[in-house]
């Protein structure tokens, strides 16, 4: 393979982002060093830029990053590439993510193959793939109060008491069921292999325009799993007398206290992730891998 220098590829501004966690310090370095020494423009995110020692490295807050840069580089687990993610689509910024987490199935370099194969990756021998984000907008007295991407899944889910919730939902605005349970997970088919699975919903391959439903514990055993089309609309609704406790989670992020009057509308987000994989890249030897099949 040819050396690389930022003349060969279309990526000359490069975004680095990560947890503010000492683990990623070292990996941290080494990708700053390889991209500033082959000509690299790096920007790095406020909160992990104290990881570097280079204190003349330029960095500025996770909202500007993307104003700035034409690819970003994760370095984390599929937690923070969930955040980079959210971030980065609104200007169809494409990601590539640099693995120091657990399962990864997200994040597919590992810090031992930097920087052969992130220098195949920024030569254009990658495999691109667009992934499906959500949209939800929580409306309250006809206003919307709260409005919140995911890449994985939408959750509602019962918050601080015993008893369950109940849930009302129309797709299109057609009924489709009401159902007691702990909550209800709305995936992407990203999020297939995270929440959803713990719940007992299908393993879908990402690329799938579909979105999939998965009752949390229904007291009802007949509700199952549903997949539909990712560009119907879903609404929820709860049908509890007097008051509930539940709580709505946009991947990592919780958003607490909502009440019984509250609808929640779940759509397709307008913009995908866009991922550059390495070339190798291969979505069912993951799988194997990180659930360990056929082992």
């Amino acid at each position: 393979m040819l050396p690389l220098s930022a003349m060969d590829t279309p990526f000359k501004q490069i975004a680095l982002f990560g947890k503010p966690n000492p683990l990623i310090s070292v990996t941290l370095a080494v990708l700053y060093r390889y991209l500033v020494n082959n000509g690299y423009q790096v920007l790095i995110e406020n909160e992990i830029a104290p990881l570097l020692s280079d204190h003349h490295a330029q960095s500025m807050p996770l909202e500007e990053l993307p104003l700035h840069s034409e690819l970003a580089i994760a370095i984390g687990g599929d937690g923070t590439f969930l955040s980079a993610a959210r971030t980065f689509s609104k200007h169809q910024i494409p990601l590539i993510g640099i693995n120091m987490g657990r399962l990864g199935f997200l994040v597919d370099i590992s810090p031992t193959d930097l920087p052969e194969k992130l220098e195949a990756v920024l030569q254009g021998d990658y495999i691109a793939e667009e992934r499906n984000l959500l949209n939800v907008r929580i409306i309250r007295d006809r206003l919307v109060i709260h409005e919140q991407r995911a890449m994985n899944e939408v959750v509602i889910h019962r918050w601080v008491t015993p008893e369950m919730i109940h849930i009302n939902t129309r797709i299109n605005n057609v009924f489709l069921n009401e159902t007691r349970s702990d909550g209800l997970i709305i995936s992407t088919p990203t999020g297939s292999t995270a929440y959803a699975l713990s719940g007992g919903g299908p393993i879908i391959t990402p690329t799938q325009n579909v979105s999939l439903l998965v009752p949390i514990n229904p007291h009802t055993l007949s509700h199952r799993p549903i997949i539909i089309d990712a560009d119907s609309e879903i609404e929820i609704t709860f049908t509890q007398n007097t008051h509930i406790n539940a709580q709505l989670s946009c991947d990592e992020i919780a958003i607490p206290d909502v009440t019984i009057h509250d609808r929640i509308l779940v759509n397709k987000a307008p913009d995908k992730v866009r991922i550059l994989h390495p070339a190798d890249y291969d979505f069912y030897n993951t799988l194997r891998a990180k659930l360990h099949w056929s082992s």
